[in-house]
């Protein structure tokens, strides 16, 4: 794949064809996408970016807000891509593509994977996972000085402990976390991999070497929504638009473990004029774990 980088994004490119632009999940990077891209090049122009914060894109917290990063974008299409494009955004890299389409005419289609919409923003974002695990992580991160790799100090502060039973859950974390740190002591440079730890977990940590923990502050604090609400964003989009929706999965306490409620996804059906949604029996990593289906979504769209 050809890269280049323009706007403080750095973008990797591939294929012929109607363009298509990839946009990743907070905390990976592009190269989430990288098992799909093959496949999808051989239909579409495709342009798979970093967004601020992530891989090899700008590091600027000032520019960690919707309004900055759909600009960004805007800007790339219409200077490196020149023509309409299909926009296509997982779950935070859903609500950038979505704020594109909304105040651009730079969207031929627009392909939304999962995307927080409603439960991300205000005090609903209080009880989802991703604040009570990454956003709160990176909070925690940034307050402390003992620890200076982020991927280890994620590992080692993630809900996903949580899940263990609590009797052997600490020896269990100490253990893994001990394993992880050797293995990122080998491999610095390396997607981490622990022994045990099962693979669809493993896909959050894809990319995070080169992630700003800043970013994902920017979501603990809900600044990355300033000056714009999903609602504002939704009821102004026009294009034929695709919602890929992951498994709606609930704590036993309450905390939305998913991207969005149910009723959540009737308000975006509500407020997005043309809009089909496809449904997948998985987590929110659509294009990894049902990645046949997922081809099969986007290239009917």
């Amino acid at each position: 794949m050809k890269e280049g980088d323009i706007f403080g994004l750095h973008y990797y490119e591939a294929g012929k064809g109607e363009p298509l632009v990839l946009l990743h999940a907070q905390g990976t990077d592009s190269t989430s996408f990288e098992s799909v891209i093959p496949k999808l090049a051989k239909h579409y122009h495709v342009y798979a970016i970093d967004c601020f914060g992530h891989g090899k894109s700008l590091h600027d917290a000032e520019r960690y807000t919707l309004i900055d990063c759909a600009s960004a974008v805007s800007e790339f299409i219409c200077e490196v891509v020149k023509e309409k494009a299909i926009l296509l955004g997982h779950s935070s890299g859903g609500l950038i593509a979505a704020q594109v389409a909304a105040t651009t005419d730079l969207c031929s289609r627009l392909i939304l994977e999962d995307p927080p919409f409603f439960s991300s923003e205000g005090g609903r974002r209080l009880s989802t996972f991703n604040y009570v695990d990454l956003s709160s992580v990176c909070h925690a991160f940034l307050a402390q000085t003992d620890e200076t790799d982020f991927v280890q100090y994620y590992f080692q502060n993630q809900y996903a402990w949580n899940f263990f039973p609590e009797e052997s859950r600490e020896k269990i974390r100490e253990k893994l976390s001990g394993m992880a740190k050797k293995y990122r002591m080998r491999h610095p440079g390396k997607n981490l991999k622990v022994p045990f730890w099962p693979k669809a977990a493993l896909a959050a940590f894809v990319g995070m070497n080169n992630y700003d923990p800043r970013f994902g502050e920017a979501f603990y604090t809900d600044s990355f929504h300033a000056g714009v609400t999903h609602s504002e964003i939704l009821q102004k989009i026009s294009c034929e638009t695709v919602f890929l929706k992951a498994k709606t999965n609930f704590s036993s306490d309450g905390i939305l473990f998913c991207a969005l409620s149910e009723e959540d996804l009737a308000e975006v059906e509500r407020l997005v004029k043309n809009i089909r949604v496809v449904r997948f029996d998985c987590g929110h990593a659509i294009h990894i774990e049902k990645k046949k289906e997922f081809l099969r979504a986007v290239e009917s769209c």
